[in-house]
This record gives C-alpha cells, structure tokens and sequence, in this order.
C-alpha cells in the first residue's frame, strides 16, 4: 500500500503538470481541483500509514544506495506532506478565481503550479543528498516561472534575480554534496550521519557542511541574503506570493535542518551555531523593522517573511552542545514554528491580494475605510497576524514558548529577548495596517467586493493557524514512530 501511496504523491504532480500543458486556463483549473482532491487523499493516507505501523526507508526499484535512490517517510516527512496539501490547495483554489483567465500566460501557471508540488513532494521524502538537489531545482525553476507569470517588467527582473541568487546558492550546496561524495563515497544522508559519528576523518566533512548550509541560507533568504526576496514575493500574483513563502522557502530550511541533525552537529562548531542563531535574530529584528517602514501592502508582508525566516534559524544554537531533550524541544517548536507560519503566511498574502483586489491598489494608506465595507478579508489578515506576533492560542504562540524554554533549558537566555523583540514588532507591522483601515474615507462604498471563494481560502488557512496551536500536541505526536524498512 506504501509503495502506491508514495507513487502517488511523487508521480501524480508531474502527470498533472504534464497534461495541463495541453490545456487551457480554465480546463487546467478543473484538472487541478481534481488533483488536489486526490493528493488530499493520498497525503492522509500515508498519514495514517505512517501514525499506526511507523516509519519507513523505501528504495526505488529495490536498489539500496549508494546505487539506488532512497526515499524516507517519517512522522515529519508526513506532516509537511499534509502541509503542502493544505496549503497549495488553498492557494491553488485561490488562484482560479484571483487570476485572470484570457490572458495567455495564465495557462501557463497550472503546470508550474504542479511542478513546484512534485518538488516539494520530493525534497519532503528525499533520502540522498542529490535526491534533495534534484527537487530543490524543480522547485527554483517552477518558482522563478510564477514569478515572471506577472508579465510586467518589473516582475521579469525580479524573476531573474531569484533565478541568479538560487543558482548561486545551488552551485554552493552542489559542492558540498561532492565534497561529501568523495569522502564518503556515498549520497545516503543516512549513511553518511553513520560514517561521520565513527570515521577518523569526519572533520573533513565541516568544509562540506559550510558549503551547503551559506547554499541553503541564500535560496532560504536568511540575512543578510535575502535581497532577492522581497521584489519577487511583492511583485508575484497574490497566490503565487503565499506559496513562495509558505512553502518554497521552507524546502531549503528543512534540508538544511535535516544535514544540520543528522549529520551536522557532530561536525559543527559552536560559533557556526552561533552564527547562524546570530543572522537569525538578526533577520528578525531587521526584518520586522523594514516590514513596519514599508508603504506597500505586499511588500509589509514580504519582509514579514525575511523576520519569520529569522527565527527557524534558532534552531541551530539550540540544539548544539546541549541535552538531548533540550535538543528535542527545539525541533518541536521550529517544527511548529514552520507549519504555523506556512498557515499564516499564506493566509496573510491571500488576504493581501484580496484587500489589493479591492482597493485597487498596493498603497497602504489606500485602506483607509476598507474595515467598513470589506471587514472579513481584513479579518484573515488580523487572525494570520495573531500567529505571526506569537499570541495565544494560535501555533505560532505554542512554538516561541517552546524555543523560550529551550532557550532557557540550555542557558542561552539572549535568545529570549530575540523572541519578546520579534513578537513586539511584528504587533506593530500588523497593526499599522489595521490602524491605515479604519480611518474614515467617507460614507460610500467605493471598493470593488472580490469573490467570496477568494474571502474563505484566506480564513481557512487563517483558522488554521489557530488549529496548530490547540492541536500541537497531536501534531507533534507522529514524529516518534519507529522505522521499518521496505523495498
């Protein structure tokens, strides 16, 4: 059963992506629906799979590595499969009411759209080193092309400026990789964690270890080298926007995390986990600063991204050097902390677009009066805050109490003020943008009223947010099962 539930979520995207090429926008909309349908029941499926009888290593065509490609589902693996259902579904239902249907290019979105869910699905499940490379670049590709799906100008140069930055940040984690080859002799990330705990030489693997985390910092925008982020999650389509953020800058994150566990801490020093804690907090505060100063509605909530970026690099400082359970603690919170922001981010980038929608334009002082006539997608972007600012009781609340202990656990108290700092001024960005929509404009309603399917997808995420918090202990309780190995 494992073996057609797997087949389905790494095959499935790239046939639909494949035969919507062929079709038009509106034709693609109906396949897509359909699509993601079945990757919802897929994706529960394996869930389910997963939480009653484990874990498990899969090799395709049963050949082992270093030969074969691995794949691995695991507790977490699972989760950001339901996650990246959930969330590009959201997106995706979005998108076939936001975008517009008799301009060429639009049919051009529904292939890109699936592409960048195969490589999600990928890296998700990828067990080898080059494995995670090939989804990481199906990802980049089908993310620059959403990018550039704005036909504008400006959308065509900040496509190919997140085109450069991730080839940069590919040919550094590239030469990691072959780095890691030539000592190893094997791809395995499994194997290689192995090697490196017994081998005389595993300080050899540091230099790899380096090339691969600045890879992953730069296509991740980690400070200071998220300069490509904002022009291209401010300029993209609304829907496209929420993916990049929830989902496509998390694909980097979580190989990076993965080497980092695995592999990494028995190699890594402590000022490299300082380091990376330091840029974090850093991206945080800076980031949340840039947000509060920005008079553009998606560029508040794209430097919102660089500060949220900010604090999944804590998860470095807080689990080297330091207790096992302590170390576990910080996994559990940057693992909420992901699925939360994911939520919320996307939730808040939908409501964006539709708030733009209404307006008219992308000037924050161009709400003013918009909370009278138009209250419940300015209301999705109050609840997608409330799990940005860390409040009670969205996910978001659940994951920076569980960093503040770990912080405290470990004697890192500093990142304390990191967390009380970042929450503060994310409350400030969100609520200048409350504070520009109820102004008065006047007593008419001049605003165009966007379809009401655009309003719910950005509460259902919204909500969902929220969910992560009461429900985290649920969420975090599929990630110890055991493994098994099937071929």
């Amino acid at each position: 059963m494992s073996n057609w539930l797997m087949a389905g979520l790494l095959f499935t995207p790239l046939a639909l992506a494949t035969v919507s090429l062929l079709l038009g926008f509106r034709q693609g909309r109906a396949l897509s629906w359909l699509g993601m349908l079945l990757q919802l029941l897929v994706s529960v499926g394996l869930w389910w799979l997963v939480r009653h009888e484990g874990g498990f290593y899969y090799t395709l065509a049963g050949w082992d590595a270093p030969l074969g490609i691995e794949l691995r589902v695991d507790g977490l693996v699972v989760t950001f499969l339901l996650l990246t259902t959930l969330v590009a579904s959201g997106c995706g239902i979005h998108a076939g009411f936001y975008l517009e249907p008799d301009r060429p290019w639009q049919r051009y979105f529904w292939p890109l759209y699936w592409f960048l869910w195969a490589g999600l699905n990928t890296v998700w499940m990828g067990g080898d080193l080059f494995n995670l490379y090939v989804g990481l670049e199906l990802i980049t590709l089908s993310a620059v092309g959403l990018v550039a799906l704005g036909g504008q100008a400006e959308a065509l140069r900040a496509a190919l400026r997140y085109l450069l930055a991730a080839l940069l940040g590919s040919l550094a984690y590239l030469l990691g990789v072959a780095l890691v080859y030539g000592q190893f002799g094997t791809l395995s990330l499994a194997d290689v964690a192995g090697q490196v705990r017994v081998s005389e030489h595993a300080l050899l693997m540091r230099p790899a270890l380096v090339l691969m985390l600045v890879g992953l910092a730069l296509k991740t925008a980690l400070f200071p080298l998220h300069g490509w982020l904002p022009p291209a999650h401010g300029i993209a389509k609304s829907p496209v926007s929420a993916l990049l953020s929830a989902l496509v800058v998390k694909a980097s994150f979580y190989i990076a995390a993965r080497v980092w566990l695995e592999a990494g801490v028995a190699v890594a020093s402590q000022w490299m986990a300082q380091l990376l804690g330091v840029l974090g907090a850093v991206a945080i505060i800076w980031g949340s600063w840039l947000a509060l100063c920005q008079p553009r509605l998606k560029q508040v909530v794209a430097y919102s991204s660089v500060a949220q970026i900010g604090y999944l690099f804590l998860l470095f400082p807080l689990t080297f050097g330091v207790e096992a359970s302590v170390s576990l603690h910080a996994q559990q919170g940057i693992t909420l902390q992901v699925i939360s922001h994911a939520l919320a981010k996307a939730a808040m980038f939908l409501a964006a677009g539709n708030l733009i929608l209404a307006v008219g334009s992308n000037r924050v002082e161009a709400l003013a009066g918009v909370s009278h006539f138009l209250p419940f997608s300015l209301f999705s972007f109050g609840l997608a805050g409330v799990s940005l600012m860390g409040l009670p009781p969205s996910g978001g609340f659940a994951a920076k109490w569980m960093l503040l202990q770990a912080s405290m656990a470990s004697g890192q108290w500093w990142w304390i003020m990191v967390l009380a700092g970042g929450g503060l001024l994310s409350a400030a960005y969100v609520f200048r943008i409350y504070k520009a929509s109820f102004l008065e404009r006047d007593e008419q309603d001049h605003f165009y009223h966007p379809d009401r399917r655009l309003e719910v997808a950005a509460m259902l995420l919204a909500l969902a947010s929220l969910g992560v918090g009461v429900s985290g202990s649920q969420v975090l309780s599929v990630m110890a099962m055991p493994f098994e190995e099937v071929q």
